[in-house]
């Protein structure tokens, strides 16, 4: 039996920002965008701890009379952190994320929040955010993982767990059907970087974003030895007629769901174009992480959810599309975790709750154990 216990906080502070004096600042704001004499009140909260580790998600209820009627509407605010607390990502299209949620609720029927005021600039707030409406729903948490128990997901049954599975996939098959994604969606497509490919471009972007992190700890071993095997290994599936719109983190934990079927798609930033395997992959390995955390502590875990097999055959079943081995694009997300968890790490010792980073940068991966042995594998 392992003698390690599983950690009992694992809130990780996201930002510095003073609510109330934003709530003063956004009421000022959304007067502009409503009619004159709607009177404006809005109440800030944070937004839960269980999920999301990048840009500041705020709620908001906001008040307004129109006409003879005065009512409260609930919002989320999506905000570009701020540069002093450490963002995750070297850029955020705020922009891109509000076009990417309209576009997909305009063109398909997968369930998106309403996006409705859009700040780009970062003139009001000093970063950009938009507005959406808020969907009730209930999320698989994150923190701690929903693979520890005591959850609702985790306490349901084997049917509702795969049902919840099925739907999300579907969910993907759903957004991977809108038609010429290259074209409608090409604002996600960065062609400064090199490359040839929509993947080819992600790639470079997600090296470049891997180096600026580097820059201020220290190289990953292991990310290095990934990107190795990634360029020696470029996969088939990178096709001209395999461009999709990519959710970009597609996880069950970036859904709101009532009863087990996803009533919101949520957590837009890494959206793109490229390969189907992209989300595919992302979702399969981003379970394995979770299950592979509870491993470590000899937990139970959920070793039965969203394992490849399954999901490939489900999207078969949506799509008529057949999908190979997700390896590379497994591998592939295991880099962008690496990435993540090493600005995250910075960002702990930013907000005091690291003493400090350590000398060698795989130990802040909570997924190293898994990524090593999906390249052991690979290279056998």
């Amino acid at each position: 039996m392992s003698t390690e216990q599983p950690p009992q906080d694992m809130h990780l502070q996201r930002s510095s920002r003073d609510t109330d004096a934003m709530a003063r600042t956004l009421t000022g704001w959304l007067a502009g965008q409503l009619p004159d004499g709607a009177d404006v009140e809005i109440a800030l909260s944070g937004a839960s701890d269980s999920n999301g580790m990048s840009s500041e998600t705020i709620l908001a209820d906001v008040t307004w009379t129109a006409g003879a009627t005065r009512t409260t509407h609930g919002f989320v605010i999506r905000m570009a952190p701020a540069p002093q607390d450490v963002p995750v990502f070297q850029t955020y299209r705020l922009d891109h994320q509000y076009e990417a949620i309209r576009l997909v609720g305009e063109l398909s029927g997968v369930p998106v929040p309403t996006p409705r005021w859009l700040e780009p600039t970062g003139e009001v707030l000093g970063q950009p955010f938009f507005f959406m409406e808020r969907i009730d729903g209930i999320v698989p948490p994150d923190v701690m993982p929903y693979t520890f128990g005591d959850n609702w997901f985790f306490d349901a049954a084997e049917a509702d767990r795969r049902r919840l599975q099925d739907s999300t996939v579907r969910v993907i098959a759903g957004l991977h059907s809108i038609a010429d994604a290259a074209t409608t969606f090409g604002f996600l497509d960065d062609r400064s970087l090199p490359g040839e490919t929509p993947l080819r471009r992600l790639f470079e972007k997600v090296r470049s974003w891997y180096q600026w992190a580097a820059a201020e700890l220290a190289p990953s071993p292991l990310i290095d030895e990934a990107l190795a095997w990634l360029e020696a290994n470029w996969p088939e599936a990178d096709r001209s007629d395999n461009v999709v719109l990519s959710w970009g983190d597609s996880r069950i934990g970036n859904c709101l769901y009532v009863d087990f079927e996803p009533v919101a798609v949520l957590d837009w930033e890494m959206a793109g174009i490229g390969p189907r395997e992209l989300d595919l992959g992302w979702i399969v390995f981003a379970h394995k992480v979770f299950q592979s955390i509870t491993d470590v502590f000899e937990m139970p875990g959920l070793p039965d959810v969203l394992r490849a097999e399954d999901v490939r055959a489900t999207y078969a079943e949506s799509t008529g599309v057949e999908v190979g081995d997700l390896r590379w694009f497994e591998i592939y997300s295991a880099v962008i975790w690496g990435v993540v968890f090493m600005r995250t790490g910075a960002r702990q010792v930013h907000f005091g709750e690291l003493d400090g980073l350590p000398e060698d940068v795989d130990t802040l991966f909570h997924h190293a154990p898994l990524m090593r042995a999906l390249l052991k594998e690979a290279t056998a």
